[in-house]
């Protein structure tokens, strides 16, 4: 590291540090003059600190007493006179206030440290000067004030610790090549004259996305999702990207943003709805221009909920699903874009909570020092603790870009993960995300399957239905599903759906019982937001004080509903944020809202809310759940096999030949488990879907040595054959090189494929008696013979 220091040593200014230090080792060691003086040759000061810092090693015997720690200090300024070195008295502050010494305290314990018995904190002037009385009150106010003054005039005032602008990276040409392309796509759409209200808000997010550098992220993420669509992957979008009409006119986002309206793809006609619906629920009609079926369309999204009210209140993120299997491929292609050393994985920093410190600090503390203590004061002590470094790690999909003219040190050290197989920021992300672009390309099991599904039933994505009377009719009964409802209590079908499946939204469903795609994204917000359904918008519905289409859902929808009711758009941006973020209202707002005659349960249920969800991600996400929804309808097998592949680490073996009797005693048994494991839990919920499966007529074919994908269901001749990795002990690598070896050619006898494949002497024995190898002759010698 020494020569790392001194080969960027330019710039730097370094003092002498605490007892570690090179200065004060060499001074315990009795080191001689001519070490002292090439010490002091490498550093700006030096520096000295408490008795209470070094008081250890008078306990530990190094030194032998508090006089001594002294000496040496006295000793370090004497060297500073004589090599011109400032002095700095520093605290080396591990902690704020003296009272956080027993946090420390805790957390030292627990991880296997010695009692923390140095009162490492931040001291005041006052109490360093009398720290340092002994070295008289010249000295002692030299060493504390005057020079850690002079140590602060050698620092450039201009140095940020993190740039405070945006810096992206560069694509030349990227406002243009943006421009022409929302342009182009929007004529395509709406033709060489589109409506007033749609050539506005083209303009109106092209100025505000050119004048603050944001072309080059969308012309960037325009590239990836064009990557991975010619790759045979469709992307799905996320968070508040959706909210932009010049997203969807790229290609990134498939929400159209405006309101609800009506448009005719020959002609052009297009016609605007004053309604709260979204444009896919609006009554089917032809075109009074040329009589072609209008395409019903927009989800009245504003602009502002994406980048801010006044343009630079929000820096962008463009949140993008790929397909799991396909996300590696897409950070290469980043990487391959801009240089491998200009992406960087997108770094985190974790930090204690409450359970973590009660279950593996407090527990250790207190039985190692046999102390026991009131639960107050324990919980005063979890609180301390909160919030402290844990580890480091990395988001699933984030990159952080570097533009060319800069380098990565301009804005964060980096760190290599656990594993070395990636370089991450050692900042946390959230830290620089004003500074560098990040793009989130995430993983995510849907692009996936819908891949898989639409090869299997011969059909492109976009040509699943969203307004299907038949499968709107899942997310309200189980009729359409002709099941023998004496057998199936659950009481909506979309056990199995992404995102609608789960036993909350279930009963959200049972509910309210959508008939609606508007309700269904009213319904993801309401799940996805905290303190938004429960004691909230649920008791206004039972209460009959207002209905689903009424109740807070979405945020965009409050900027929407304020500005209907008569409020400035930039109060009403304000508002939105404010209780998105859980931050309430302020009397100001609601003096405002009940001037406008805004109803009081409405300002009620915005001051309970802490957390809600962006329109257009429950929309893209509505969207997903509806065509999923669709197969599970029309293309049952294909559905069914697609989940078990999204739920392998929830299926046994056991269950394929598992009988109805078998599926129901297993699924009330664990009912009646309290507090079930999370495998047991994931073992059920796949168990629930298979009885619906059952129920509906569909079975699994046997696994095929020759025929089943190493870990892929798969669906043959009306039925889904399991994959090789079902069989227990096998494992997916294990099964992929079986795959690999049939691929070579036929095995010729159990003893070939044992030592072509290497599976143990437990899963062959399986295999041969459940009849996978066939009539394979034990070995080479049985054929012979």
């Amino acid at each position: 590291y020494r020569r790392l220091l001194e080969e960027n040593r330019e710039g730097l200014v370094l003092g002498t540090a605490c007892y570690l230090g090179e200065l004060y080792q060499a001074i315990l060691k009795g080191e001689g003059e001519d070490r002292i003086k090439e010490i002091a040759g490498l550093y700006d000061y030096f520096e000295i600190q408490p008795d209470t810092n070094n008081e250890f090693l008078v306990r530990d015997g190094r030194v032998r007493n508090i006089e001594e720690l002294r000496r040496i200090n006295s000793l370090i300024c004497e060297y500073g006179e004589k090599y011109s070195k400032p002095v700095v008295a520093t605290c080396d502050a591990h902690f704020l206030s003296k009272e956080d010494k027993k946090f420390r305290e805790v957390i030292m314990l627990a991880i296997g440290y010695d009692e923390a018995k140095a009162d490492l904190y931040f001291r005041t002037t006052d109490e360093m000067l009398k720290e340092f009385s002994y070295l008289g009150e010249k000295k002692a106010k030299e060493v504390v004030v005057y020079n850690t003054e002079k140590i602060n005039e050698m620092i450039d005032e201009d140095i940020p610790p993190v740039p405070k602008d945006l810096s992206p990276p560069i694509i030349e040409n990227s406002d243009v090549k943006i421009k022409e392309a929302t342009l182009a796509m929007g004529e395509k759409i709406y033709g060489p004259s589109p409506p007033d209200v749609i050539k506005s808000r083209i303009e109106k997010e092209l100025g505000t996305i050119i004048k603050n550098n944001y072309s080059v992220l969308y012309l960037i993420a325009k590239q990836m999702v064009e990557q991975s669509k010619k790759d045979g992957y469709i992307v799905g979008s996320r968070g508040s990207v959706g909210s932009s009409m010049v997203a969807f006119l790229c290609g990134i986002s498939e929400v159209n943003p405006m309101p609800a309206h009506y448009r005719c793809e020959k002609c052009f006609f297009t016609e605007f709805i004053k309604t709260k619906l979204a444009g896919i629920d609006l009554p089917k009609k032809k075109c009074s221009g040329c009589g072609a079926e209008l395409i019903r369309d927009g989800y009245n999204i504003p602009f502002e909920t994406f980048l801010g009210f006044d343009e630079r209140k929000k820096i962008p993120d463009i949140d993008l699903n790929f397909s799991g299997e396909y996300q590696e491929r897409i950070h290469a292609y980043v990487r391959n874009l801009f240089g491998e050393s200009k992406v960087y994985k997108a770094g985190t920093i974790s930090t204690l909570q409450t359970q973590a410190v009660k279950k593996d600090f407090m527990g250790k503390y207190m039985q190692k020092t046999g102390v026991k203590m009131r639960k107050a004061e324990q919980q005063r002590l979890v609180n301390g603790c909160l919030g402290v470094k844990r580890s480091t790690g990395q988001h699933p999909g984030a990159l952080m870009l570097v533009p060319e003219d800069k380098e990565i040190y301009d804005f964060t050290p980096i760190q290599f993960s656990p594993k070395k197989d990636s370089i991450t920021t050692h900042f946390d992300y959230r830290w620089i995300h004003d500074a560098l672009v990040k793009l989130d390309a995430l993983g995510h099991d849907m692009p996936t399957s819908l891949k898989r599904i639409c090869e299997g039933i011969d059909k492109e994505v976009d040509d699943i239905p969203l307004d299907d009377p038949k499968t709107m009719k899942l997310f309200s009964g189980v009729k359409v599903l002709e099941v023998n409802p004496e057998n199936y209590d659950v009481p909506v079908g979309t056990l199995g759906v992404p995102e609608v499946g789960t036993k909350f939204v279930r009963e959200m469903l049972h509910f309210t019982k959508p008939t609606t795609f508007s309700e269904l994204v009213y319904i993801s917000g309401l799940s996805h937001g905290t303190d938004v359904w429960l004691g909230n918008a649920k008791e206004l519905i039972k209460e009959k004080k207002a209905g689903l289409k009424d109740v807070i859902s979405v945020r965009d929808d409050i900027m929407n509903y304020l500005i209907e009711k008569g409020l400035d758009a930039e109060t009403a941006f304000e508002i939105t944020e404010s209780v998105r973020k859980g931050k309430g209202l302020s009397r100001e707002w609601e003096t405002v809202m009940r001037a406008k005659k805004v109803p009081e349960w409405y300002i009620e249920s915005c001051k309970k809310i802490k957390y809600m969800f962006p329109k257009a991600h429950a929309v893209a996400y509505t969207m997903m759940s509806v065509r999923i929804a669709y197969i599970k309808l029309h293309y049952p097998v294909y559905f069914y096999a697609d989940y078990y592949n999204r739920t392998k680490d929830g299926f046994e073996f056991e269950f394929l030949d598992m009988d109805m009797d078998r599926i129901k005693k297993r699924i009330r048994d664990s009912r009646l488990t309290q507090n079930p494991d999370k495998k047991e839990a994931d073992r059920i919920k796949v168990l629930e879907v298979l009885f619906e499966m059952r129920e509906r007529g569909f079975e699994f074919l046997d696994v095929g040595l020759y025929e089943s994908e190493p870990d892929i269901f798969r669906v043959k001749d009306g039925k889904i054959m399991p994959p090789l990795s079902v069989i227990p002990e096998l494992g997916k690598q294990a099964a992929k090189l079986i795959e690999e070896e049939r691929k070579k050619g036929m095995f010729s006898s159990v003893e070939d494929f044992k030592k072509r494949t290497g599976v143990n002497k437990n899963v062959l024995e399986f295999m041969k008696l459940n009849g996978y190898l066939g009539n394979m002759p034990e070995s080479e010698q049985t054929v012979l013979f």
